[in-house]
Parts: C-alpha cells; structure tokens; sequence
C-alpha cells in the first residue's frame, strides 16, 4: 500500500508540473503576440485584437443557447406547452366527469336547490326549531309544492288535449288547401307524394324510435336513482353544508385554506344572488307571458307558463324557446292573428327581462357578458344536454367569483416563517 500511494504521488506530481509547463509555454506565447517588434515603426505594428465579450445570458434562460433564441419566441413556446398541458388535464377531467355523469349531475342540481332553499332553513332555525326538523319541514314542503303544480299541468294538458289536436286538424286543412288554391298552385298528387315521402320516412326509421323508446323506459330507474340522490343530498347539504365546507378546506395545505374558504364563501354567496334572482325573473316572465296567453283565450294557459317558467332558468335562449311554444299553440288553436299579438306579448316580455330585470335584479354580483352566457349554453349543451344548458351559467358565475377572489386575494405568511430580502426595512 505504502508504494502504491508513492507511485500515485508521483504521477499527480508529474501532471502537475506538465500542467504548469503547459500554463507556462501559453503565457509566453502571448507575450510575444502583445509584444511590439522594434524593427517596425510605431505605425506599423499590428492592433491588438479586440476582446470579444460573451453575449448576455436573460435570468430566465439556464444556457447561452436559450439565450439565442428570440425572446418572443421563448414566451410563446413556454405559453404553448403550458396550455397543452392544461388542455390534457381538461380532456381528462371532462372525461372523468362523463363517466360520473349519473352521480355529479344530481349533486350539482342539489347545489341549486340548496342555495334556493338555504334562506327558508336559516329563518326556521332562527324560529329556535332543530336543524334536521327546519331542513325536513323545507324539502317535505318543497316536494308538496312541485308535486300540486305538475298535477295541476298534467290534469289541463289531459283535458285541453282533445280540442288542440282537433284545432290541429283544422290547421292543416287549412294549410292544404292555401297551398291548393293559393300562389303556389299546388296538387292534390303533388301533395299526396309529399305526404307519403314523410311516411316513408317515418317508417324506415320506425325501428330507431322503438329503440329510443325503449332505452328512455329502461333509463327511468336511473332517473328515480338521481332523483332520489338529489333528495338526499339537498337535505344534507342545507343542515350540514358548512361541517362540509369546512371539512373540505381542512385537507387542503395551511397556507391556502385561508384563500379557499374566502373563495368559496364568495362563491356561494354568488350561487345564491343567482339562484334568487333566476327564480325571480323566471316569476316575472311566466306571469306577464301567462297572463297574455290567459286573456287571449289561448288554450294551457297554465301548462304553458309553468313551461316559461321552467325554460327561464336557462337565461336568454329558455324564455325565447318556451315562448316560440306558445306562439305555436296559439297559432294551432286561435289562427295567425291572435298569434301575432302573443308575439308581440312574447317579444315585449323579453325585452323587459334584457333591459330591465336582469340589470337590476341580478347585479353586480353576477354580472357576466352576454357572449360568455351563449358560449356556456351552447358548451353546456354539447357536454351534458339540457342539464348542462341549466348549470352552464351558475357555473361560469361561481367560477369568476372564486378566481376573482383567489387572484385579489393577498398572501399573508405563517407567524413562524421568515422573509429575507436584499433591501432595508422602511423606517
């Protein structure tokens, strides 16, 4: 061991001295190049070569390589592979949701009923009543009033049924014999072949509407399962929605529980303010377009306010649809020009909600553009159907309050933590 340590000592010696050699013979090299040649004049001696500095390196890059790549296009790429990756987790997530659809769809129209619900909760349980009886007073009496309204829309539908379909028949009579007789010249064969193209196609594709029938009988368990869901879920989340939230909050890290649950306190208070307010204008739509079709003599006067009831809740496009329904009936049942005027009613109606009820009843609170409101109906109705078409808007809502609120929110450290920074404290 003693003479291998020697020879190693050896050899690092001897590298060394190459080493200092080598330093050595390269200095004087240099030497002599800066050296002037007193043969030449002053002149004619050669100009030191000038010394080429290293082109800057920017803080955010971790090579010179980086460093010469535009800055522009560094930027664009690191925002590229950010948002591929946040479209990935999208797919993914909207993938998730889609295999949960059964379970997430109820819970989330359980939110709705919850923050429609909460206030008649928080004023029985100031009327000294127990929680779980508040709560089951609320969706008992909930459930009752649905229960009577639709009763009553199914017994006048069932009893006006008879004489729309014969005012129908008499549209149509009506309408063949204008194409007849009117501008367009139409014939009796002409018209023949029209109709039995339509039954022709009705019955190749007889074999698909069974099916679709079929599949929507077998899907009603799945709707007695959600419903029941939604039930269950509305109660617990009125009595012990705040356990709940702050349960979730209390998994969440230490130093971002603070800003989660001002987020979703905004949030809620947000949900509700639109709940309130939906269920409001939704009021005020059903009973002035209600009351019009009622003193017209229009037959389903209440079906078809229950309907624009229902339709306003899905804003702009629900109130608009349901009152097309309307004008529809009117025209089958009390000819064009009653029609006409339920139109200008419809039309009248709507403009009071745009221009009036929405500003002032909705608020700041929930005040989003109207694109953002079309683009999240047509994404709701690509995603989820008609249900998404209902929960697109409280969700874009919910969502720019608890972003807002997250990005205003300051960033206060832990009482333990210690901040250093290069300048002085102000005095």
């Amino acid at each position: 061991m003693d003479r291998f340590a020697e020879v190693r000592g050896r050899i690092r010696r001897a590298v060394q001295a190459g080493r200092h050699s080598v330093r050595a013979v390269r200095a004087e090299a240099r030497a002599h190049e800066t050296e002037p040649d007193p043969d030449l004049p002053d002149e004619r001696q050669p100009a030191p070569e000038p010394a080429t500095a290293a082109p800057p390196v920017h803080p955010s890059t971790v090579s010179r390589d980086d460093a010469e790549v535009p800055k522009g296009l560094r930027i664009a790429a690191a925002w590229a592979w950010r948002i591929l990756v946040l479209g990935v987790l999208g797919y993914f997530l909207l993938q998730f949701v889609g295999m949960l659809n059964h379970v997430i769809v109820p819970l989330t129209i359980a939110l709705l009923l919850t923050a429609l619900l909460s206030p008649a909760v928080k004023a029985l349980k100031r009327a000294k009543l127990p929680p779980s009886l508040a709560t089951a007073v609320v969706v008992v009496g909930g459930i009752a009033t649905v229960a009577g309204v639709l009763t009553l829309v199914i017994t006048q539908f069932v009893s006006g049924l008879p004489d729309l379909v014969g005012n129908a028949r008499e549209g149509v009579q009506k309408i063949q014999g204008w194409l007849r007789n009117g501008p367009l010249h139409i014939s009796d064969a002409q018209l023949s072949a029209a109709l039995n193209a339509v039954e022709d196609v009705v019955n190749r594709n007889r074999s698909g509407l069974t099916s679709g029938a079929l599949s929507t009988a077998g899907a009603t368990l799945d709707v007695l399962a959600g419903l029941f869901l939604v039930l269950f879920s509305t109660f617990f989340f009125l009595r012990d929605g705040g356990r709940i939230w702050r349960a979730v909050v209390s998994v969440l890290p230490r130093g971002a529980r603070a800003p989660v649950a001002a987020a979703g306190e905004a949030s809620w208070g947000t949900l509700v303010a639109y709940v309130r307010a939906t269920v409001l204008v939704a009021f005020i739509d059903a009973l002035g377009i209600g009351t019009a079709i009622a003193i017209l003599r229009v037959p389903f006067a209440f079906p078809l306010a229950a309907l624009v009831f229902l339709a306003s809740f899905i804003p702009i496009v629900g109130a608009t649809l349901s009152g097309a329904v309307a004008v529809l009936v009117a025209l089958v049942a009390r000819g064009p020009f009653v029609a006409l005027i339920l139109l200008g009613a419809v039309i009248a109606v709507q403009q009071l909600e745009g221009h009036v009820l929405q500003p002032l009843i909705m608020g700041r609170a929930v005040a989003i553009h109207p694109l953002a409101v079309i683009v999240a109906i047509a994404a709701g109705v690509v995603i989820a159907g008609i249900i998404g078409a209902l929960v697109a808007v409280p969700l874009v809502a919910v969502m720019n309050t608890g972003i807002r609120r997250l990005v205003m929110h300051r960033w206060e450290p832990p009482p333990d933590s210690v901040i250093v920074s290069a300048e002085p404290p102000p005095r």
